[in-house]
């Protein structure tokens, strides 16, 4: 009986609450379409959860965390039965037979609100707490309680009780800013909700129900006592036996609280920015983007890519990255140690074999989403482009041995009169003297023998993005460029000298989702930039410039060590880019508004940046 009218006084509010739909609007078309609507609002295909992405290092440890709030996802298998059982027990007894909503319940809570000029009591099933927290907040009114039995109602039609149970416990609230059981047990004990006992399990659980009288980390003693009401509760449904709550009321709780996750800025900021570029290839937006016929195009598929974007990191993806911690910390120590107050700079390292990016400084004292110098800032190379423009294409050309004669002496073309270093006339040396002792005058008639557009022909393969027609001048033999070229950009092309092969350098190795499925992964593939004999040869003379020429203050005892240095005009640049047998590195030292750095250049603070990474 109490049942029936539990019922007939639901369907008598419906009823109600839809006449007053129709009478108290002139939209009865959204009357008409309520149904409809709902029915799309409900579909699993909208549901849209925030979670929290992670960044991977090397070893798969949690380096960095996108999206806040921290939010992790369980799947209904790493759901422990014994939470399903305690929330069931405390929170909807009936809910595995009600359809949405429990009437005997709601009848009870009308006949105590009679006496209340406000909602006191809800009756609320789960699937109605879903309701809200998906669809509707937390308001408490008659007319937001009736479409709550709707959304709930459609719900129960939509999706398996399984599904409602897993979903319902990845939203609600767990204090300290927590959403979700999975967040809740990392938050609280650093241990996913799988690998809890359950005096824990029972513990978290009891949070719910209140999260600011229950906060465990302020009102913990009342969270221990709802903790063992909800172990009693149990007992009394029959899902546990008396002397079992006994035990796990008497097993020690101790919360480890966990701390926000956020190491290594510099490489994070950069993982993000990469996220971008890997979504817009594998998802055609780069295609759009380079052929959008107008600036507005452009920025309306600019717009779709960044909401694609916060998408992905929305559903919570896990990014593996190549980042190597122990390198990461001795970049950003050896930029930090060795720049004066007011100087920036920059570091990269490739790891030689994978060609991946391995650790990233973006500038001194970096912090996390400000200007990154590795990959932002766009520098005149100086002498450093030298094996890349003139050197490399040169003896590709020609076949030339490395102790094939050369006049180093100041050459002009036309107008253009560049000098050496100092101002010395050397005469004839050796091609490997003159790339060890970087002579200028040299450069320019290697150049010019090869050819300006030959010479620029093996530039078009690296990823230099500011490298424009009008950089193809003489100018350019000794680092003359209308933008020039990122830190990050420089090492990447550097990496051509490891084997005579180039394959884009990445920091991203693969994205998955929840399930472990891989979302996306960088599919380069290696193309052949120099002969094996230009290889070698390039090799030899930057051997030579490590150890007796401009890069000799950066030399290290390895293997393999080559090295090439960069100056640009009025010291406004440092460079020093170089590889070992396992590693290749650039280092980039200058200001944000170019100034001139003669003052420190005996100092050779890019050469310290570089050894102390490489040594």
């Amino acid at each position: 009986m109490r049942v029936f009218a539990g019922y007939v006084t639901v369907i008598s509010f419906m009823l109600i609450f839809s006449t007053i739909l129709f009478f108290t609007t002139d939209e009865w078309n959204k009357v008409q379409s309520f149904q409809k609507e709902l029915e799309h609002t409900v579909s699993t295909d909208t549901l849209n959860l925030n979670r929290t992405s992670l960044l991977l290092d090397q070893n798969g440890k949690v380096f960095s965390e996108v999206n806040r709030p921290f939010r992790l996802y369980a799947s209904d298998e790493q759901i422990p039965l014994f939470l399903k059982d305690i929330l069931v027990a405390s929170e909807d007894q009936h809910f595995y037979e009600h359809v949405g909503f429990d009437a005997g319940a709601i009848l009870r809570a009308v006949v105590k609100n009679l006496v209340f000029t406000h909602i006191q009591q809800g009756g609320s099933t789960i699937t109605q707490q879903l309701a809200r927290n998906l669809y509707l907040g937390q308001e408490k009114t008659y007319n937001r309680k009736l479409t709550e039995l709707f959304y709930a109602h459609e719900i129960e039609k939509s999706l398996s009780k399984d599904e409602i149970l897993e979903l319902y416990l990845n939203v609600i609230y767990f204090s300290n800013g927590v959403y979700g059981v999975e967040t809740a047990s990392q938050y609280y004990f650093q241990k996913s909700v799988k690998d809890l006992n359950q005096a824990e399990i029972a513990f978290i659980a009891s949070i719910p129900n209140n999260p600011g009288k229950y906060d465990p980390l302020d009102h913990f003693d009342q969270t221990k006592v709802r903790q063992e009401r909800l172990l009693d509760i149990l007992v009394n449904t029959s899902k546990l036996r008396k002397e079992e709550a006994e035990r796990l009321k008497r097993i020690p709780i101790s919360l480890n609280v966990r701390k926000k996750t956020d190491l290594y800025p510099d490489y994070a900021f950069y993982v993000e920015n990469e996220l971008k570029d890997l979504i817009s290839i594998n998802e055609g937006y780069k295609v759009q983007l380079d052929t959008a016929a107008t600036p507005e195009e452009k920025k309306a598929v600019a717009k779709k890519l960044e909401e694609r974007l916060q998408e992905v990191i929305s559903s919570g993806v896990r990014i593996q990255t190549a980042l190597n911690p122990t390198l990461q910390q001795k970049s950003v120590h050896a930029l930090n140690k060795q720049l004066q107050e007011g100087l920036q700079g920059a570091t990269v390292t490739i790891d030689n074999k994978s060609r991946n990016i391995v650790s990233l400084s973006g500038g001194r004292n970096y912090q996390k989403y400000n200007f990154n110098h590795a990959f932002q800032a766009f520098r005149q190379p100086g002498s450093a482009i030298k094996p890349l423009l003139v050197y490399g294409p040169y003896i590709e050309k020609f076949k030339a041995n490395v102790t094939e004669p050369v006049n180093a002496n100041q050459y002009c073309i036309g107008e253009y009169c560049p000098i050496n270093y100092g101002g010395s006339q050397p005469g004839t040396v050796t091609l490997k003297q003159s790339l060890a002792q970087s002579y200028n005058g040299s450069a320019l008639r290697l150049m010019e023998k090869t050819g300006i557009e030959e010479s620029f022909n093996s530039l078009s393969p690296f990823s230099f993005e500011r490298v424009i027609k009008e950089d193809q001048t003489y100018a350019s033999a000794v680092g003359g460029f209308t933008y020039g070229m990122s830190p990050l950009e420089m090492t990447d092309a550097y990496t051509s000298f490891i084997n005579g092969n180039y394959k884009e350098s990445h920091a991203i190795i693969h994205v998955k989702d929840n399930q472990g499925k891989i979302l996306y992964q960088w599919k380069n593939e290696p193309k052949k930039i120099w002969s094996r004999d230009t290889t070698s040869k390039i090799r030899q003379m930057l051997s030579e410039a490590a150890s007796s020429g401009t890069g000799k203050a950066a030399y290290v005892s390895k293997p393999y060590v080559g090295i090439k240095t960069g100056t640009t005009n009025n010291y406004h640049d440092y460079w020093v880019m170089g590889l070992t047998d396992t590693y290749t590195t650039g280092v980039w030292v200058g200001h944000d508004l170019p100034s001139n750095m003669s003052e420190i250049e005996r100092q050779r603070p890019s050469h310290k940046i570089w050894k102390e990474i490489m040594k």
